[in-house]
C-alpha cells in the first residue's frame, strides 16, 4: 500500500518536473522573479544578523566605569574586586588606579601644566568592567546594584548607542515582516494565475479524466506539485541571489575592514536559515497552487 503510494507520487513528481522543463522560458522567468521577491525580505534579513556581529565588534561588549570614594583603602578596593569577580554579568575587569588616570588625562587632553599645580590628586580609583548582556534593562539592574555598594561613589555606562543598535534592529525586523508579507502575497498571487492558466490549458484532459472516475485528488496533484517545485525553485534562486550579492560586498568591503582594523565580512545565512527559506519559498508556491485549484479546478465538469 506504502509502495503503490509513493510510486503513484514519484510519478507525479518526475511527471510534473517533465512539464515544468518542457516551458523552459516561462518557467525561467516565473522562477527568477520568485527568486528576487524572496531575496529582498531575505536579504534585510542577513544585513541584520550581520549588523549585530558587525556591532559587537566595533563597540565591543558593553562598558561601565565604577568610580570609588575618595581615599578608598587597598582593602576596600580588593572588596569591590571580589565582589565584581563573583558576579556571573561580568566577563572583565579592569581596575585603573587614580594615579594612572591622572596621567592618561593629561596625556589626552593637553592639561599637563594646570594638572602639576594641584596640591593633590582629585581622581578616584576606578574599575572599567565589560558585561557579558547587552540589553538596556540588565545593564541598569546591574548598575543599580553596583551603586549600592559602600565603597562606590557613580557607575556609569553609556547606553545610547545600545538604544540605537535596540531601535534599528526593531525597525528592521518590523521592515523584513512588512515586507516578507507583501512580496508572499504577490508570489501567490503570481502562482495562482500561473495554475488558473494550466487548468485552463488542460480543461479536456481534466474533463477525460473525471469521466474516467479520476479523484479531485488526483487531479489536483500535479498542480500542487508544479507549484511547490516553482516555489523550492525561486528559493533557491533567492539563495543565490544573495550569496553573489554578499560575495561583491565582501570585496568591496576589504578597504573599509582594513581602516578599521575588523574583520568586516558579511555572513551568508546559516544552514537551518537557508533550510527555513527552501521550505517556505516551497511552501508559498503549493499554497498558491493550493487555492487556484480550488477557486477553478470544480468548475469544470465531464459534459
Amino acid at each position: 500500500m506504502i509502495r503503490a503510494w509513493l510510486t503513484q507520487h514519484g510519478f507525479v513528481f518526475f511527471l510534473t518536473l517533465k512539464r515544468l522543463i518542457s516551458t523552459p522560458v516561462t518557467s525561467l522567468l516565473s522562477i527568477i522573479v520568485m527568486g528576487i521577491a524572496l531575496s529582498l525580505p531575505a536579504g534585510i534579513y542577513v544585513l541584520m544578523q550581520n549588523l549585530q556581529v558587525i556591532s559587537g565588534q566595533t563597540a565591543d561588549s558593553p562598558q561601565i566605569s565604577l568610580f570609588l570614594k575618595l581615599d578608598m583603602t587597598q582593602d576596600s578596593i580588593e572588596k569591590v574586586n571580589q565582589r565584581l569577580e563573583e558576579n556571573p554579568q561580568i566577563q572583565t575587569i579592569q581596575f585603573i588606579p587614580k594615579d594612572v588616570a591622572l596621567q592618561q588625562l593629561q596625556q589626552s587632553a593637553g592639561l599637563t601644566d594646570i594638572t602639576a599645580s594641584l596640591m593633590r590628586n582629585p581622581l578616584p580609583d576606578a574599575f572599567v568592567i565589560h558585561t557579558l548582556e547587552n540589553s538596556t534593562e540588565a545593564l541598569e539592574q546591574l548598575r543599580t546594584v553596583i551603586q549600592s555598594w559602600p565603597e562606590i561613589e557613580h557607575v556609569q555606562f553609556d547606553s545610547v548607542w545600545i538604544e540605537r543598535l535596540n531601535a534599528l534592529l526593531d525597525l528592521a525586523r518590523f521592515a523584513v515582516l512588512m515586507l516578507a508579507t507583501l512580496l508572499s502575497i504577490a508570489i501567490i498571487a503570481i502562482m495562482f494565475n500561473t495554475i488558473r492558466l494550466q487548468i485552463l490549458t488542460k480543461r479536456d484532459e481534466i474533463e477525460i479524466s473525471k469521466l474516467i472516475g479520476a479523484t479531485d485528488s488526483f487531479i489536483q496533484r500535479p498542480f500542487l506539485y508544479f507549484g511547490a517545485i516553482q516555489g523550492l525553485a525561486g528559493g533557491a534562486t533567492a539563495w543565490l541571489i544573495m550569496a553573489l550579492a554578499i560575495r561583491t560586498l565582501n570585496e568591496e568591503l576589504v578597504a573599509l575592514a582594513q581602516l578599521y582594523r575588523i574583520d568586516l565580512q558579511l555572513q551568508h545565512l546559516s544552514s537551518a536559515d537557508s533550510i527555513s527559506l527552501l521550505f517556505f519559498s516551497a511552501w508559498l508556491g503549493w499554497l498558491g497552487a493550493r487555492i487556484s485549484v480550488a477557486s477553478h479546478l470544480w468548475q469544470i465538469e465531464p459534459k
